[in-house]
């Protein structure tokens, strides 16, 4: 990254995110709205306020999935704004937290599509690990307080993200669920990628129908095979 300034090189030492994701993204850690969401975060932190996740997990998802690993992605809209459960993976909580009941309903339908009963646990990190980009739109939220870190910068940053998966990955499928994650997935190429929509899996809009019987991860397993990688193993180990 020779070509940046000492000062904007120091900015870019100091994200905590794998060099696979930072250089394609370092003109937006550079932009004016990432200088202002750093500002307000830290504004926030000086305020007491509690935010989640942790800031070592806030790229989370794009260090635990380098952008050549990518094999699926999930988009999700904000992180869970309880104690202990968001660390950076959209729809996951940690061990020991109750699975939240969308992400009840996201098991439910893997055992409707591929016969694999419902994990006792919500930690998706094996998905992650395999090729599932796990991402939310935006990366952190006030504790107790949904949404509120909306509109702060984090979904432009992470259209760009969309962006760089569309142009540099390969043969990719993307599950938008919901009507949120379908406008961010607009930019996709569904000549290039596999795109598979459906309602939301939150409670109420999953059983409007549209989401159960959607059978999006067998989908995206036979893409997968049919472009010569390795299909994701859907089951969480114990």
């Amino acid at each position: 990254m020779s070509q940046f300034s000492p000062e904007q090189q120091e900015i870019l030492n100091r994200v905590q995110l794998v060099d696979e994701w930072k250089q394609p993204l370092a003109q937006a850690f550079l932009s004016p709205y990432m200088t202002a969401l750093r500002q307000f975060l830290a504004e926030e932190r000086r305020q007491g306020k509690t935010i989640f996740p942790p800031p070592a997990e806030y790229f989370n998802a794009l260090n635990t999935t380098p952008l050549s690993q990518v094999k699926v992605v999930i988009l999700g809209q904000d992180p869970y704004h309880g104690p202990g459960q968001a660390h950076g993976l959209c729809f996951s909580v940690r061990k020991g937290v109750p699975a939240p009941p969308s992400l009840q309903n996201v098991f439910r339908e893997i055992h409707m599509d591929l016969g694999i009963p419902p994990s006792r646990h919500g930690e998706l990190t094996h998905w992650a690990e395999q090729g599932v980009l796990l991402l939310n739109s935006v990366l952190t939220v006030e504790a107790g307080n949904a949404a509120s870190h909306q509109g702060r910068g984090w979904e432009q940053f992470t259209d760009e993200v969309v962006r760089v998966l569309n142009d540099q990955g390969d043969h990719l499928v993307f599950l938008l669920w919901g009507s949120y994650a379908q406008r961010k997935g607009q930019i996709i190429n569904p000549e290039k990628h596999l795109v598979l929509k459906a309602t939301h899996p939150s409670p109420m809009a999953a059983n409007r129908g549209g989401f159960f019987g959607c059978r999006h991860f067998s989908q995206a397993n036979a893409w997968l095979e049919k472009h010569g990688r390795q299909p994701i193993d859907w089951a969480l180990p114990a």
